[in-house]
């Protein structure tokens, strides 16, 4: 499609300026699919600034980011208000923040360095924004992978009994939904709502959208905006992840009082359920109380990988109930991890405030 054709109903002239945000730190492997893009949405380039907030990489993301940049000017409509910013903090919510503080867009679009946006992205973003009472849309991601164990990662994320609800992971349905990754926000949500909290490491996307909700705000899911998300590539690297998601997932509720939903509670409580059933069956010397726990767990584990795989290829079969095992069990021990962490951290910043 032209870039001049990006709608029927809204002429060139009226269309918004959009302001896409990239925070990236170390991401060598991904910039220039990524960035590439970005800087070749058919949505019309004079209505398009790009700002790339680079967390101090030191794997040659940066040089990658440059190059890419340079290529832009040489394009037949290159994208005149395309910058590189530094991010000194390294972290995400920093990276988005300065973006935001610099956007000049009507609508601001949080793209993430590990995916690649589709063509008409920007274009659909803008449409579903005219179009639906909402004050941030979004899709649902393809996860993919580059390895057979990356593969089997990547259809573990995009499964419901890997992620729960966490529907625009694996939704074909438009729909209001409580979050999303890569959202396409209007700048006034900024205006009432505040900025991204730079406290969290992690789920500061989560955090932001549940502070929306909670505002009265609306967040619509469009299957047809599409992107792609690069998965881990090992079971390290997304135990790692997940660990994470969980750790900070506990401040994330501290903050607000209680869980965006009660899924965010289910891997936790099965970790704990573990450790229980595992001390009472040594008290007991009985293996029956920990087999309570880890038996049904690993039979639905296999049932939900046989489903999978009868869909996605056989061969995942064996790789997707180690893939999910870590999913859960990462988040659900970063959970516990954090209610500790967090835990005494707010009891010693209580007894500092007595003292």
């Amino acid at each position: 499609m032209n870039q001049t054709s990006v709608t029927a109903k809204t002429s060139q002239s009226a269309l918004p300026l959009v302001t896409i945000i990239l925070p990236i730190r170390n991401e060598a492997r991904f910039m220039e699919r990524c960035l590439g893009a970005v800087l070749t949405q058919e949505y019309p380039h004079e209505c398009l600034e790009v700002l790339v907030v680079d967390g101090m990489s030191d794997d040659g993301t940066r040089d990658i980011a440059e190059r890419v940049i340079a290529r832009n000017l040489n394009l037949e409509s290159p994208i005149s208000n395309l910058q590189l910013l530094e991010n000194p903090e390294r972290i995400v919510p920093t990276a988005l923040n300065r973006g935001i503080r610099a956007a000049r867009g009507k609508i601001l679009v949080r793209v993430d360095g590990h995916c690649v946006v589709a063509r008409e992205y920007v274009r659909r973003c803008v449409d579903a924004l005219n179009t639906i009472d909402a004050d941030c849309v979004g899709g649902a991601i393809e996860t993919i992978g580059e390895s057979e164990m990356a593969r089997a990662i990547a259809l573990a994320q995009s499964s419901p009994f890997g992620v729960g609800g966490a529907r625009f992971r694996y939704s074909d349905r438009a729909e209001y939904v409580d979050t999303l990754a890569f959202g396409a926000y209007r700048r006034e949500v900024f205006e009432r709502i505040g900025l991204f909290d730079e406290e969290l490491v992690r789920n500061q996307d989560d955090e932001f959208n549940f502070r929306l909700t909670r505002a009265g705000g609306k967040i619509w899911l469009d299957p047809s905006i599409r992107s792609v998300y690069y998965s881990r590539a090992s079971l390290r690297g997304l135990w790692k992840q997940y660990f994470e998601y969980g750790f900070w997932k506990v401040r994330v509720i501290q903050k607000h009082g209680r869980p965006a939903s009660v899924r965010h509670l289910v891997p936790m409580l099965f970790v704990l359920a573990l450790v229980v059933g595992a001390g009472l069956s040594l008290l007991t010397r009985s293996g029956w109380w920990f087999a309570a726990v880890i038996v049904p767990y690993v039979i639905t584990n296999f049932i939900a990988s046989a489903i999978v795989a009868a869909k996605s290829g056989w061969r995942y079969v064996f790789l997707l109930p180690l893939a999910f095992a870590t999913m859960h069990l990462a988040y659900g021990t970063g959970f516990v991890a954090g209610m500790v962490h967090f835990g005494l951290k707010g009891r010693r910043v209580q007894a500092v405030s007595q003292a």
